[in-house]
């Protein structure tokens, strides 16, 4: 007996959300995605019964993981990406033998998904509650219940599982009810909020504060220690404490996002018995789109939770890792860890204690374990969504068109996509994973990372193509059937 036949039993039985049985109308799939948001927004200010504080386990991948710390929703979409990066590795390596066309095997799959999830929030939740000071229970709590510490932390670690499980529930009823999928909802509404802090928030002083407030003062001479502004330390000032380099990148940023969402190879089709019908099958630069940086980052952040909890329970050696306020400084887990901001590599500043050639080390490892990780998970990511020259050309055969001057055959139709969606994944997933890189070293407003600018941006950018598609399907039924949407 197979592992499939072993686990169907329990994998098909898992909870889930019921899938609409016809068409669901324009206006409620925004409602129930207004609906979601709104909960996920509350759940993100709903503080732990028992919390007394503790640092953030996620630090600066916070905006890219969503939730909020010491909420109930502390642990963000994090079980659920690293649960996608096993299943998307197993996939890739072609040992879980399924068969996404068969309706048993997709059952099976997503029970899976569900599975590991759960095997996440356990293997996720429990260092953050017991281990190091990422969620320290109330010791007066403790006594009031007469349950000590030890109950403190199991009321804690059931607090923020319920929350890891109403996510993964709230993003699937995005997927079969909503717009757009709930982890890049979560993204898109985590990063926003940043930029919109960036932007206005008036408090902290120049450097602290958000872009306006800081050129408000600026403007009506709040701040007096401004360098002549046409010297080279004023050029500085206004660069790095006005926050004017954070928007020239932003800007940039979301230009060449744009820009590389236009960019596409079409391919021409013609109906094979319907003369005249014609169509384009395009193949975007970034054709994976920019989800499967979650999956490399997210596997940046589960490499620096894992030396942070050995730096909790064990003295490690030197050459492991030396850390300071909670981050290394030094040894193997620094030179792993990702570039956030400015300060962590200009060394002629305060804002490192790191050798130059330290420095440099941990720069060139960022870029290659972007560049590289961003190819190879984008491969994974088409594979595994369908996408690859093979399903493409199902798709194209099955809707019964052909591509002019070629045989209609299955196999000709597969070596015509596979010319260009391979080459065009790996440039693609390479290009997104230096732009992150390049917008973290650089900085930007609010100082979000540069991987959650780039998902904030390209999610949004898809939303409205669907959103736009939606409405057009919705004026237009007969487009339905075409794309088949239909009943």
């Amino acid at each position: 007996m197979g592992w499939k036949e072993a686990a169907a039993p329990v994998l098909t039985r898992m909870p889930a959300v019921q899938r609409p049985e016809g068409h669901v109308p324009f206006r409620r799939k925004m409602y129930w995605t207004a609906g979601v948001l709104i909960l996920y927004f509350f759940l993100t200010n709903v503080t732990l019964w028992g919390l007394a504080g503790g640092d953030d386990f996620f630090g600066q991948f916070r905006s890219l993981l969503a939730g909020g710390q010491g909420t109930v929703l502390q642990l963000g979409i994090g079980p659920i990406v690293t649960a996608s990066i096993v299943l998307q590795l197993l996939g890739g390596a072609n040992l879980l033998g399924l068969d996404t066309n068969d309706p048993r095997d997709q059952a099976i799959y997503q029970g899976l998904q569900k599975f590991l999830v759960l095997v996440m929030i356990v293997l996720t939740g429990l260092p953050m509650v017991f281990l190091g000071n990422f969620l320290q229970p109330s010791s007066a709590l403790a006594s009031s219940l007469g349950v000590g510490l030890f109950g403190v932390r199991v009321l804690l670690f059931a607090q923020i599982a319920a929350g890891g499980l109403l996510l993964l529930f709230m993003d699937e009823v995005i997927s079969k009810w909503g717009v757009g999928s709930g982890i890049g909802l979560f993204i898109v509404a985590g990063v926003s909020q940043r930029l919109v802090g960036g932007l206005f928030y008036w408090e902290g002083g120049v450097g602290n504060q958000g872009l306006i407030p800081t050129w408000f003062d600026i403007a009506i001479g709040n701040v007096t220690n401004i360098p002549p502004l046409l010297s080279g330390d004023g050029v500085s000032y206004l660069l790095m404490q006005a926050g004017i380099l954070g928007l020239i990148t932003t800007v940039f940023i979301y230009v060449v996002v744009v820009y590389a969402e236009s960019v596409r190879v079409e391919i021409p089709l013609s109906h094979a018995r319907v003369k005249g019908a014609r169509g384009r099958f395009p193949v975007k630069l970034i054709y994976a789109s920019v989800l499967p940086m979650i999956l490399v980052r997210a596997l940046q952040a589960n490499i620096q939770f894992l030396g942070q909890i050995l730096n909790n329970t064990i003295n490690m050696p030197a050459w492991l890792g030396v850390y300071a306020n909670g981050q290394p400084v030094s040894g193997f887990f620094y030179y792993l860890a990702p570039i956030y901001n400015r300060q962590a590599w200009m060394w002629w500043t305060a804002g490192t204690s790191a050798e130059p050639w330290q420095v440099l080390i941990r720069v060139a490892v960022d870029l290659t374990f972007m560049i590289i990780g961003g190819a190879i998970f984008a491969i994974f990511w088409v594979e595994t969504a369908d996408m690859g020259p093979e399903a493409t050309a199902k798709q194209i055969q099955n809707s019964g068109m052909q591509i002019p001057g070629f045989r209609k055959n299955l196999g000709v139709i597969e070596k015509v996509m596979e010319r260009y969606i391979p080459q065009v994944t790996v440039i693609g997933g390479a290009l997104v994973g230096l732009l992150a890189v390049m917008a973290n070293m650089l900085g930007t407003i609010g100082d979000v990372t540069g991987t959650g600018l780039l998902l904030t941006i390209s999610i949004t950018y898809k939303l409205y193509e669907e959103i736009a598609e939606e409405q057009m399907m919705e004026m237009h039924p007969m487009m339905r059937d075409m794309f088949g949407g239909g009943d």
